[in-house]
């Protein structure tokens, strides 16, 4: 019975993902919640539901699922740099700082990690009615 069950889950997952490679989100997002009621452990399928989520402007459901992975994946660079990107759409800047600063600092090379975590400070250095600094 549990074989069948990864089965299913397994279909579900790469189902939802070729859904997401295609573009189409919102279908994505059938099969993809799907797999992660049935294996809410799996940072594989909640990270493609967190992008679905993302890309269907769901962004309290996309940031719920990049901050489970990134909890319990607390070195995915991908996962906290999405975190933040999502902070940053909800207009959550000062939480979306420490994220990207850590994706940032995982990922040094990443160019578009930098230019998002420094948007994130300048707009969160604005709110919080500071002077901004830096590019």
């Amino acid at each position: 019975m549990g074989e069948r069950q990864s089965d299913t889950v397994y279909e579900l997952y790469r189902r939802g993902c070729e859904l997401l490679d295609q573009g189409d989100h919102h279908a994505a997002l059938v099969p993809l919640t799907q797999a992660r009621n049935l294996e809410p452990t799996k940072t594989s399928i909640r990270e493609a539901l967190g992008r679905a989520l993302f890309h269907a402007q769901r962004y309290e459901g996309a940031a719920a699922e990049f901050e489970a992975v990134a909890a319990a994946a607390p070195t995915n660079d991908y996962a906290l740099f999405c975190l933040g990107r999502t902070m940053q759409l909800l207009g959550r800047h000062r939480e979306a700082c420490h994220p990207l600063a850590l994706a940032c600092s995982m990922a040094p090379h990443r160019e578009d990690y930098r230019l998002y975590r420094d948007r994130a400070r300048r707009a969160a250095s604005i709110a919080a009615g500071d002077e901004p600094t830096g590019p």
